[in-house]
Protein backbone atom coordinates (compact mmCIF):
# COMPACT_ATOMS: atom_id res chain seq x y z
CA UNK A 1 0.00 0.00 0.00
CA UNK A 2 1.05 3.28 -0.56
CA UNK A 3 -0.52 7.20 0.31
CA UNK A 4 -0.69 9.58 -1.87
CA UNK A 5 -1.27 13.21 -0.66
CA UNK A 6 -3.55 15.03 -2.93
CA UNK A 7 -5.05 18.90 -3.14
CA UNK A 8 -8.93 19.20 -4.14
CA UNK A 9 -10.33 22.43 -3.51
CA UNK A 10 -8.05 23.70 -2.02
CA UNK A 11 -7.57 21.50 0.48
CA UNK A 12 -5.34 18.16 1.34
CA UNK A 13 -6.18 14.61 1.43
CA UNK A 14 -4.29 11.13 2.09
CA UNK A 15 -5.25 8.52 0.21
CA UNK A 16 -4.18 5.60 0.33
CA UNK A 17 -3.62 2.83 -2.84
CA UNK A 18 -2.25 -0.10 -4.19
CA UNK A 19 1.82 0.46 -5.24
CA UNK A 20 2.41 1.63 -8.64
CA UNK A 21 -1.43 3.63 -8.51
CA UNK A 22 -0.02 6.62 -7.76
CA UNK A 23 0.63 8.59 -10.64
CA UNK A 24 -3.11 7.23 -11.55
CA UNK A 25 -4.75 8.21 -8.50
CA UNK A 26 -2.95 11.58 -8.66
CA UNK A 27 -4.28 11.99 -12.19
CA UNK A 28 -7.65 11.03 -11.03
CA UNK A 29 -7.46 13.95 -7.97
CA UNK A 30 -6.28 16.48 -10.65
CA UNK A 31 -9.71 15.54 -12.70
CA UNK A 32 -11.93 16.15 -9.47
CA UNK A 33 -10.05 19.46 -8.64
CA UNK A 34 -10.63 20.53 -12.22
CA UNK A 35 -14.28 19.92 -11.84
CA UNK A 36 -14.18 21.71 -8.19
CA UNK A 37 -12.72 24.66 -9.96
CA UNK A 38 -14.66 25.22 -12.14
CA UNK A 39 -17.91 25.21 -9.89
CA UNK A 40 -16.62 28.49 -9.10
CA UNK A 41 -18.67 29.05 -5.55
CA UNK A 42 -19.48 25.78 -5.15
CA UNK A 43 -15.88 25.39 -4.04
CA UNK A 44 -16.15 27.48 -1.09
CA UNK A 45 -19.30 24.98 0.50
CA UNK A 46 -18.20 22.47 2.55
CA UNK A 47 -16.17 19.59 2.15
CA UNK A 48 -19.02 17.11 1.59
CA UNK A 49 -20.86 18.71 -0.64
CA UNK A 50 -18.00 19.92 -2.76
CA UNK A 51 -16.81 16.83 -3.02
CA UNK A 52 -21.10 15.68 -4.10
CA UNK A 53 -21.14 17.92 -6.79
CA UNK A 54 -17.90 17.15 -8.45
CA UNK A 55 -18.85 13.59 -8.04
CA UNK A 56 -22.21 14.21 -10.09
CA UNK A 57 -20.27 16.25 -12.71
CA UNK A 58 -18.32 13.46 -13.48
CA UNK A 59 -21.56 11.01 -13.10
CA UNK A 60 -22.98 13.31 -15.60
CA UNK A 61 -19.96 13.12 -18.15
CA UNK A 62 -19.28 9.41 -17.73
CA UNK A 63 -23.51 9.17 -18.56
CA UNK A 64 -23.04 11.04 -21.76
CA UNK A 65 -20.13 9.49 -23.00
CA UNK A 66 -21.56 6.40 -22.07
CA UNK A 67 -24.87 7.16 -24.17
CA UNK A 68 -22.56 8.25 -26.88
CA UNK A 69 -21.36 4.78 -27.97
CA UNK A 70 -22.93 3.17 -30.68
CA UNK A 71 -25.57 0.67 -29.02
CA UNK A 72 -25.40 1.84 -25.35
CA UNK A 73 -28.38 4.61 -25.84
CA UNK A 74 -30.71 2.10 -27.03
CA UNK A 75 -31.34 -0.08 -24.35
CA UNK A 76 -34.21 1.35 -22.23
CA UNK A 77 -33.46 -1.13 -19.25
CA UNK A 78 -29.70 -0.37 -19.24
CA UNK A 79 -30.25 3.36 -19.49
CA UNK A 80 -32.86 2.27 -16.37
CA UNK A 81 -30.64 1.02 -14.60
CA UNK A 82 -27.47 2.92 -14.74
CA UNK A 83 -30.55 5.80 -13.96
CA UNK A 84 -31.21 3.99 -10.88
CA UNK A 85 -27.32 3.71 -9.80
CA UNK A 86 -26.42 7.11 -10.37
CA UNK A 87 -29.26 8.11 -8.14
CA UNK A 88 -28.21 5.55 -5.35
CA UNK A 89 -24.72 6.64 -5.63
CA UNK A 90 -26.23 10.81 -5.54
CA UNK A 91 -28.17 9.52 -2.10
CA UNK A 92 -25.25 7.58 -0.73
CA UNK A 93 -22.53 10.86 -1.76
CA UNK A 94 -25.34 13.40 0.48
CA UNK A 95 -25.65 10.75 3.13
CA UNK A 96 -21.53 11.30 3.12
CA UNK A 97 -21.58 14.67 3.08
CA UNK A 98 -24.31 14.98 5.45
CA UNK A 99 -21.92 13.08 8.13
CA UNK A 100 -18.90 15.12 7.31
CA UNK A 101 -20.27 18.47 8.31
CA UNK A 102 -21.52 16.86 11.73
Amino acid sequence: MSNVNLTIGGRNFAVACASGEESHVMRLGQLIDSKVSSMGEMSSQSEGRMLLFAALLLADELHDAQNAVPGRGDAPQASANFAEKLADIANRLENLAVRLES
